[in-house]
């Protein structure tokens, strides 16, 4: 809990002061500096990635002053709503929405929602920038190059560890596939967003939402820190060069603030070049926020595929010359946000979840190939890719917002699957959930199952669980199971959600975080894929607050 803080504070301590004119202060609710620095850290940890350092919203509402300080006589907003006010907003925070937000009653205390229905009536501080300069003073080379073993010196399969995000401890578990036992835990940046690995599968590079980014060496005895690096004051997203002839030679990280992307020594992390990713949306209009969110290294071109959030600008970004980089910027919509390969490899599908739209980028000609309506706030993590019995290859999202599963067609460049020419690129069904709040949908080339989580969902019986849709009748409705009952962890008053199934290597278990409070007991619950029965539950005191899940083999080989 102390550690959290301390980390969480990295960019509550950087924030610069506010400039509030004696007309606003008179109608925000005022705060004691005391009340504005920790309100400053629960927005940070809680509320920045969905509505944005300067709350000017993406996946979540915009959370400017003009929209949520109490009118003082009772005057309308455009549309006929009525401002919202410390009431309103408590109950929001505390109970969540129908959109997509989490309830927070049992999370936050009753006196940490009032603080922040009242902090968010007021103007969003403004974060310090963070150059070139910045980053290489943060850079720590812990261990050389040429210090570090040559050979494999652990006995460990490798190929099916599972990285771990135990999301408030700012720690990274990785664990023993094989044996499911904990490997070793290690200190990371606050909240790993994402967890990535070197082409060869030695190097797990993290990204911390405090902006920390680290590589582990899974070579060593023991997985070992050899490098750190801080890219910003708010990260989500590195991958490195994975193009033959540049394999890990260099790592991309991007970040919500500063709104740029940096490159950095693919073994080393030292900082090489800052690019900012500020300008014009695809609307034509100026924005000071462009986030970057998801980034993913194609294997068609030596480029990355850059997506930033609020532009809804999708940016190829050629790395074969630092020196002279050329960037080939495609035009989708807003805001962009995760998203995995199709089956092929060769398209990008990427969520721009408040347009209620996929994008699908061909990274062979360097073009846009779809934009697809789907449901409301598509959020696919990296998606589900499998055969459909009636419409061939498809790629999956979940949604936030719907209580559906959209299931969309992609191309082929495969003669057998031409017969489904006339479906590409549309939502061609729509599986039922019994709710909204999905985060991640999860397959295997080897199971014949379907797996989609709810976490988000504001109703326990639905957050606790998971549902296993069988891939050869789609039309059946999907097999509950309560993972939280499942854990055998005794019931507590805060919800603990169920979040991001994961296979193992060989595609015959899938892994599910249930993501319990900070001072709760959490779990990793295991399921053998073809009975749907629990093989192991995990349930060390030392596993905080588990999220994210990523199995080496399967995201070295982008299978999902």
């Amino acid at each position: 809990m102390q550690k959290t803080r301390l980390i969480g504070s990295a960019l509550a301590m950087a924030i610069l002061p506010m400039a509030m004119s004696s007309a606003w202060a008179q109608e925000a609710p005022k705060l004691s500096a005391e009340e504005m620095e920790k309100g400053k850290l629960i927005y940070f940890e809680r509320c920045a990635g969905c509505h944005g350092v300067l709350r000017k919203g993406a996946t979540g509402k915009n959370l400017e002053p003009h929209w949520t300080k109490t009118a003082p006589d009772g005057t309308k907003l455009e549309g006929g709503t009525l401002k919202l006010g410390t009431d309103r907003l408590e109950k929001i925070i505390s109970y969540g929405t129908e959109g997509g937000m989490v309830n927070y009653d049992d999370i936050l205390t009753k006196e940490e929602i009032n603080l922040m229905a009242r902090y968010i009536q007021n103007p969003p501080p403004v974060p310090p920038e963070f150059s070139l300069k910045d980053m290489k003073d943060s850079w720590k080379l812990i261990v050389p190059v040429k210090d570090r073993p040559t050979k494999q010196m652990n006995k460990v399969n490798l190929k099916n560890v599972f990285a771990i995000t135990l999301r408030d401890a700012g720690k990274l578990a990785l664990v023993d596939g094989d044996t499911h036992k904990i490997w070793k835990i290690l200190d990371t940046g606050y909240a790993v967003h994402i967890s990535r690995l070197s082409a060869s599968g030695r190097y797990v590079y993290t990204v911390g939402r405090d902006g920390l980014t680290t590589i582990i060496d899974m070579y060593y005895e023991e997985p070992t820190t050899v490098a750190t690096v801080r890219l910003g004051s708010d990260a989500r997203s590195v991958d490195t060069s994975k193009f033959k002839g540049y394999e890990d030679k260099y790592l991309i990280g991007g970040t919500y603030w500063p709104p740029q992307y940096s490159i950095m020594d693919g073994e080393t992390l030292e900082p090489i070049k800052i690019v900012s990713t500020r300008g014009n949306t695809v609307d034509g209009e100026y924005h000071p926020e462009p986030r970057v969110a998801s980034i993913v290294a194609s294997l068609t071109k030596p480029e990355w595929v850059v997506n930033v959030k609020e532009t809804g600008m999708i940016q190829l970004v050629d790395y074969s010359d630092i020196k002279n980089l050329k960037t080939t910027t495609i035009e989708s919509a807003k805001f962009l946000h995760d998203g995995g390969w199709d089956a092929s490899g060769r398209y990008f599908m990427v969520a721009a979840n408040a347009s209620n739209k996929v994008a699908a980028v061909d990274t062979k000609t360097g073009k846009l190939a779809a934009l697809v309506d789907t449901a409301k706030i598509p959020h696919p993590g990296r998606g589900a890719n499998f055969v459909h019995p009636e419409f061939g290859p498809v790629w999956s999202t979940g949604h936030l917002g719907d209580a559906v599963v959209s299931l969309i067609s992609t191309a082929s460049d495969d003669p057998k699957f031409a017969k489904y020419k006339d479906h590409n690129w549309k939502v061609v069904q729509q599986l039922k959930m019994p709710g909204a709040g999905n985060l991640f949908v999860k397959t295997h080339p080897k199971s014949k199952n379907f797996w989609a989580d709810a976490p988000m969902n504001p109703e326990r019986e639905i957050a606790e669980a998971v549902f296993v849709f069988d891939k050869a009748d789609l039309k059946k409705d999907p097999v509950r199971l309560d993972v939280a009952k499942d854990s055998g962890l005794p019931e507590s008053k805060a919800i603990r959600r169920a979040v991001q199934p994961e296979y193992n290597e060989a595609g015959d278990e899938v892994w599910i975080s249930l993501w319990g409070g900070k001072t709760d007991q959490s779990a990793i619950v295991i399921y053998d894929d073809k009975t749907l029965k629990v093989k192991k539950v995990i349930t060390d005191p030392a596993v905080v607050t588990p999220t994210g899940k990523f199995n080496v083999y399967n995201t070295m080989h982008d299978v999902y």
